[in-house]
């Protein structure tokens, strides 16, 4: 699909290009910053990270199976001691919180990397170096006929630089 760039030296006027563009509901729209900016998050307003959902289901998986092994392993080689159970759960306890622990961490790291789709093979669109320079970008993706009104808006909006990209 095609896109519109538009490169803005200022914060405040990428601010209110997102802003006016929101409005419109022209397309998708992909903002660069050379740094996290707290504006730029308010005026995007993305929900709760889906990472979260990874972290709770690896925890989940790993208290599992820190409790399965131990129950399994006492089960399958019984140690009989003094009339005491010979599957407890109290001594599995420190067993099942630390697999939870590392199965919980390392699926919140396999899902950052999903979400933030890294490795990326694919080349991004409408990056520009100048991105990480210190300027701003915004990507919109939109229909043929929606890119005038597109590029009337970032160039309104004081964009210094706006091209077309496929």
């Amino acid at each position: 699909m095609r896109g519109i760039v538009g490169v803005f030296s200022e914060l405040d006027s990428t601010v209110d290009a997102i802003t006016e563009l929101k409005k419109l509901r022209v397309g998708d729209v992909t903002v660069y910053s050379p740094t996290p900016r707290h504006e730029l998050d308010d005026v995007l307003r993305h929900g709760p990270s889906v990472v979260r959902r990874f972290t709770l289901i690896g925890a989940l998986v790993g208290v599992t199976f820190g409790y399965w092994i131990p129950i399994w392993v006492s089960d399958y080689w019984p140690l009989v001691v003094g009339g005491k159970p010979i599957a407890s759960w109290v001594p599995y306890t420190i067993i099942g919180f630390e697999v939870m622990v590392l199965i919980g961490s390392l699926a919140t790291v396999a899902g950052l990397f999903i979400n933030a789709r890294i490795p990326r093979i694919t080349q991004t669109v409408g990056y520009d170096p100048r991105f990480s320079d210190g300027s701003f970008g915004i990507w919109v993706e939109c229909r043929p006929d929606e890119q005038e009104t597109v590029r009337r808006v970032l160039t309104e909006k004081g964009a210094e630089e706006v091209h077309g990209e496929r």
